[in-house]
C-alpha cells in the first residue's frame, strides 16, 4: 500500500508517465469523478446557505466578531456572481485532486463524513492512506504556505483551526492538507503531527478545540465582541487600511461604515484613514 510521503510524487508521475496503477479500475474512477463534479455543480446551483442561529467546526477558528455578525444575521456585503464562481472552482478543484489521489493508486476514504465536537457539527473532506486531510485551491501566495510549511505563521482564515478541531473529534493527532496553486497547479502536501516535541507550529495547535466550542457559543449570544484585527499604517501616508483578515470579510463596511476603497495594481485596499489622497483610482461603495 503506498504511503502518503509519495502522495505528491505519485500525482505528478501520474499525470506525466499515464500508467495507471494495476489495482485502480480507471472507468469506475472516471464515472465517480463525473458523479462528484455533477454534485458539485447542483449543490452549487439550488442552495442557499443561511448561517442565522448556526454554528459549524469548519467556523470555530474564526475571529469572534465575524461569527458574532454571522450567528445572529448581520447583513454584510453581497457575495457577487464572480465570487460564487470561485467558490465552485474550489469545489471542483478538490474534487479533481482526490480523483487523482486514487487514480495515481492511494486510497481516499470516509469523504464528507459527519463529525461532532459538544454539539457543533462538521464534515471532513476525508483520508488520504489513513491520514486525516483537508483539501485547498490557493493563489499563489497562498500556495506558499502550505509549499513552506509556514501556514502557523499566518492563518487569517482558520485553516488550521478548522482541521485541528476534526482531528479532536476523531481523536487523531497526524493530519495534513493538501493544497493546489490554483494558478499552475503545483501541489503541496503539509502535515502536523501532534506527538512531536516542539514543531514550528506548536502555538498554532496549543489550544482547547472543547473549550473553545463552549466559549464559542458564549459568545454569539452575548455582547458584540471587539474588532476582530486593528488596521495597519499604509507605508508612510498617514493612511490606515484594514488587514488581509478584515480586507476578505463581508462585515467589513459594517464594522467600518466609512471605509474607502481604492483600486492599486495588486487589487484593492480599503483604507480607514485617508489623510494623503491616493493617486490611484477611488472605487465607490455602490460599485
Amino acid at each position: 500500500m503506498k504511503q502518503i510521503d509519495t502522495l505528491i510524487r505519485d500525482v505528478y508521475r501520474l499525470m506525466e508517465d499515464k500508467q495507471i496503477p494495476e489495482e485502480v479500475d480507471l472507468e469506475a474512477e472516471c464515472a465517480a469523478f463525473g458523479t462528484a463534479m455533477a454534485d458539485v455543480l447542483r449543490e452549487q446551483l439550488t442552495s442557499e446557505y443561511d448561517g442565522r442561529g448556526r454554528l459549524r467546526l469548519s467556523g470555530i477558528g474564526k475571529p469572534d466578531r465575524k461569527l458574532h455578525h454571522g450567528y445572529n444575521g448581520v447583513s454584510g456585503e453581497e457575495l457577487k456572481g464572480s465570487t460564487y464562481i470561485k467558490f465552485l472552482y474550489g469545489h471542483l478543484v478538490e474534487a479533481m485532486l482526490l480523483a487523482l489521489v486514487r487514480c495515481s493508486g492511494h486510497i481516499v476514504s470516509d469523504e464528507q463524513k459527519e463529525v461532532t465536537v459538544g454539539g457543533v457539527k462538521g464534515h471532513i473532506d476525508g483520508y488520504i492512506d489513513g491520514v486525516l486531510m483537508d483539501v485547498k485551491s490557493c493563489s499563489s501566495y497562498g500556495f506558499k504556505k502550505f509549499q513552506r510549511g509556514t501556514l502557523h505563521e499566518d492563518d487569517p482564515f482558520g485553516y488550521i483551526p478548522q482541521l485541528r478541531s476534526y482531528a479532536h473529534a476523531e481523536k487523531e493527532h497526524t493530519y495534513g492538507w493538501l493544497a493546489m496553486d490554483k494558478q499552475n497547479g503545483t501541489l503541496a502536501w503539509l502535515q502536523y503531527d501532534e506527538t512531536h516535541e516542539d514543531p514550528p507550529y506548536a502555538e498554532a495547535i496549543d489550544w482547547d478545540v472543547e473549550q473553545r466550542v463552549v466559549d464559542v457559543k458564549k459568545l454569539v449570544v452575548g455582547s458584540l465582541p471587539e474588532p476582530c484585527y486593528d488596521p495597519l499604517p499604509d507605508g508612510k501616508s498617514g493612511n490606515m487600511k484594514l488587514p488581509s483578515g478584515c480586507a476578505y470579510c463581508e462585515f467589513k463596511r459594517v464594522c467600518y461604515p466609512d471605509l474607502r476603497t481604492y483600486m492599486y495594481s495588486g487589487g484593492p485596499r480599503y483604507l480607514t484613514k485617508v489623510v494623503k489622497e491616493p493617486q490611484v483610482l477611488e472605487i465607490p461603495e455602490e460599485f
